[in-house]
């Protein structure tokens, strides 16, 4: 049975597990009525429309 020869530190430990946790940014894109910035397939929180029908009313 394999077993290690010296404790793996806690610094090569994290770096090796570093890559693997970290997140995308996610991905934005205009909406095509009012021209806003809005996460893909979700409804536009600033004029609320979502694929060109109006969903909601923003009351202001």
């Amino acid at each position: 049975m394999a077993v290690p020869k010296r404790r793996v530190s806690h610094a090569r430990r994290d770096k090796r597990r570093s890559s693997v946790w970290k997140l995308d940014a996610p991905t934005i894109e205009k909406c095509s009525n009012c021209g806003a910035y809005k996460r893909p397939h979700r409804l536009c929180a600033a004029c609320g429309v979502y694929k060109g029908r109006q969903v909601t009313t923003k009351e202001s």
